[in-house]
């Protein structure tokens, strides 16, 4: 596998159905040997953008590039080597899973064959690979779909909200094989609307809202351009609250089960020296007080909240 550059380039990439623009102006960027999410809410445009991707919907505006290849003019070409779910996955429910891989190998190379077996036992299925699809659940019918797109023995698997039908022990498992791929040198393209999946599961993230980026980076970068949090327990959080509330740094105070989450506007610095200083001479004991450990989430909200102030 070649290990330069990005595997997937957009520029300006636009998809307007109608006067409804599901993806807008779209430079993407997604480095090689990393699990990159694509994430946002339901209805953000995910789904379109990875449809354009693989050639299954024309764009409106603007270029792409998959392993380096323009789609949709090598379209062919890049995805010899890309494995893709998109929404779904769908098989032919009176057939095996093993019955179904097979038919999808015949369309392949000739070594798509002998990779049956190990892309089954990757996701889990060696036991269960000889029933009807039929009986399968929401969550296996994922786990076949992840199969599926490792029979191209793909640089790039692009997979489209793929944890959907899985319990949390299904995720966990999940959340493990992609990192397995990222190990081996593939890329993954994750798209989700679960902040708290891809901040697990990804390198880096762009994230999406009515069809446009509002952020692009390693997820360390992006949560490090939030506001401070301190999480501060005492002796009285009751009064503690009073004087946090009226503190002119302070952007905001939640009382949690663990204290009271203190997030500072400005002056981070003097503002927690300050804080602590009030609290002693009120007479409070401090039992807790420690910077938080900034979310994606968190960091999701605060740019969406901005745009929505800026609308």
């Amino acid at each position: 596998m070649s290990t330069q550059g990005f595997v997937v380039e957009t520029s300006g990439l636009t998809k307007s159905f109608g006067d409804r623009m599901a993806v807008a102006n779209v430079d993407l960027q997604v480095p090689r040997g990393a699990a990159f999410g694509y994430l946002g809410p339901n209805g953000a445009g995910k789904t379109t953008l990875i449809r354009m991707l693989l050639g299954l919907t024309q764009a409106t505006a603007g270029t792409m590039r998959l392993l380096g290849r323009p789609v949709p003019e090598e379209r062919a070409a890049a995805l010899a080597r890309v494995g893709a779910i998109v929404e779904e996955p769908r098989f032919h429910a009176h057939l095996t899973g093993r019955e179904n891989l097979t038919i999808v190998a015949a369309a392949r190379e000739r070594e798509a064959h002998g990779r049956i077996d190990g892309a089954l036992a990757r996701v889990g299925l060696s036991q269960r690979a000889d029933e009807r699809v039929k009986r399968y659940s929401l969550g296996m019918r994922q786990r076949l779909g992840v199969a599926r797109s490792l029979l191209a023995d793909p640089e790039l698997l692009i997979l489209d909200e793929p944890t959907n039908g899985l319990d949390p022990a299904g995720i966990h498992e999940f959340r493990d094989m992609i990192r397995g791929f990222v190990t081996e040198g593939r890329t993954v393209l994750l798209s989700s609307h679960l902040l708290d999946e891809v901040e697990k599961i990804c390198d880096e993230v762009a994230i999406v809202d009515q069809g446009k980026v509002v952020a692009h980076g390693p997820i360390a970068e992006l949560a490090a351009g939030a506001k401070q949090t301190i999480l501060i327990a005492t002796s009285d959080d009751e009064q503690a609250l009073g004087i946090f509330s009226e503190h002119r740094a302070v952007a905001s105070v939640a009382a949690e089960s663990a204290g009271i989450r203190v997030t500072l506007g400005e002056d981070v610095g003097q503002a927690a020296d300050d804080l602590s200083r009030r609290l002693v001479h009120a007479g409070l004991a401090i039992r807790r007080f420690e910077p938080a450990r900034v979310s994606l989430e968190q960091r999701f909200l605060e740019i969406t909240s901005r745009l929505e102030e800026a609308a």
